[in-house]
């Protein structure tokens, strides 16, 4: 009992800290995209109204115009937000543009230590310039893009007879992009209970972000880089070398060989949509979906698997971080009272109850106990998979980087116009002259 006691002890001295700080109470906003995990964090949050008496709001956009409109209320000095969670990308414009507090001072003042969160989350979310002790973000959300597949349908025996007499081997999660195609080409067209079902569900929405995300998750394993790892923003035969021209033919005869009709213009909502009706194999989507499935009527109570992004031809394998980190707003007047509110979140007993929520926490503590990886179907996946994570550019022109890649991606994959390396000649023609036009080459 005596842990236990220390415990409640613990909890009281931080209630009490907590009410100390916060001279009065205030109406604190927090700004997110609309999706399930935000909804989980207005629950967490009722325990933090309760200890420090601030009251909590919440600004949910649909993520489709998420980036718009938070990125037009930080530059334009607003007041709505006080706590933001904005995207990793976000991270570098945020900074050099005066919109989130650097939070190093405080950091350190409350004993938050960087090293105590998943490498890749504190790179991904926090750090400006990349990899400098520089943090603008508490690692919040770790999201990553893996894959659901249809376990139930992989293990009829019928199924599965079916497979080896085609391929001469056993239909098991793909350990490659090339076993991945073979099983999306097995399943597509195929009737299973009366019902014809496709391949795969992947990412080819041109609006936002999509078709980058997919085309990314598949490239860095390839040999994709964003540039020469000693020359900055040399991207000659990083961007369009070789491997990345396979990897980017290699998406699009995913997308014309193994997709459902009609699914031009997919992205996270679609994929869920696709898989939880019965459509689908295999679906590309990023972690946070995951909880929703588990849950689900049709696809949950052990029908659906999950797996870590495959590996390349040569062996590489990676995956297209997401996720955000959480930042008190520079323009807020309540700077305080926010930073109250992260001191809460970045306690060990909150990031566990945030994971058991359906939050995927950042906390190596919740992340590395030894029963973490039985805690969940997917929390072995979600751990294997942050293991190899990369991102898009965090630039502070990232939204021009980003829509160029989209145009390109979309146009070749999607719309079949041109070739692979053109496609890519062209991105680098589109980096290069961002980048020359901020005097960075």
């Amino acid at each position: 009992m005596k842990h236990a006691h220390l415990a409640a002890v613990a909890a009281i001295s931080i209630t009490a800290a907590l009410s100390a700080n916060s001279a009065q109470a205030e109406d604190l906003t927090l700004c997110w995209a609309a999706w399930d995990p935000a909804n989980a964090l207005v629950e967490l949050s009722k325990d933090f109204e309760a200890q420090s008496g601030h009251k909590m709001s919440f600004e949910f956009v649909p993520w489709p115009n998420f980036a718009d409109r938070m990125l037009n209320e930080l530059n334009s000095g607003g007041q709505l937000c006080d706590l933001m969670i904005g995207d990793s990308q976000w991270i570098g414009g945020a900074a050099e543009n005066g919109w989130y507090v650097k939070l190093n001072d405080f950091f350190d003042a409350n004993g938050i230590k960087m090293d105590d969160f998943i490498d890749a989350t504190v790179t991904g979310y926090a750090e400006w310039p990349k990899n400098t002790p520089n943090y603008w973000a508490l690692p919040a959300f770790g999201d990553v893009v893996g894959w659901t597949y249809r376990k139930d349908w992989f293990e009829r025996p019928e199924i599965q007879t079916a497979f080896k007499e085609k391929y001469g081997r056993d239909l098991a999660v793909p350990k490659t992009f090339a076993e991945l195609k073979d099983i999306a080409e097995f399943f597509q067209k195929r009737e299973i209970d009366g019902k014809t079902v496709y391949g795969a569900s992947i990412y080819t929405e041109r609006g936002s972000e999509g078709i980058t995300m997919g085309a990314m998750d598949v490239l860095y394993s390839f040999g994709f880089k964003y540039e020469n790892p000693d020359k900055p923003y040399d991207m000659e035969g990083y961007v369009n070398g070789p491997g990345a021209v396979a990897g980017l033919e290699y998406y699009k005869a995913l997308y014309d060989c193994c997709v459902a009709p009609g699914t031009s213009n997919t992205y996270m909502s679609e994929g869920i949509d696709a898989f939880k009706s019965g459509q689908v194999a295999l679906q590309m989507n990023f972690a946070f979906t995951w909880p929703g499935f588990e849950t689900d009527m049709d696809v949950g109570r052990g029908k659906t698997g999950y797996f870590a992004n495959p590996a390349g031809p040569d062996g590489e394998q990676f995956a297209q971080l997401g996720g955000q980190g959480i930042s008190v707003v520079a323009a807020s007047s309540k700077q305080d009272a926010a930073l109250e509110y992260i001191k809460w979140f970045a306690q060990p007993d909150v990031q566990a109850k945030w994971w058991s929520m359906g939050g995927f926490s950042c906390l190596k503590a919740v992340t590395l106990a030894p029963d973490f990886p039985q805690s969940q179907p997917y929390a072995q996946t979600f751990l294997d998979s942050m293991a190899i994570v990369k991102d898009f550019w965090a630039e502070p022109s990232y939204a021009t980087l980003l829509q160029d890649a989209q145009k390109r991606f979309h146009d070749y994959v999607v719309a079949g116009q041109g070739t692979s390396q053109e496609a890519l000649d062209g991105l680098v023609a589109d980096w290069t002259e961002t980048f020359e036009d901020e005097g960075k080459l």
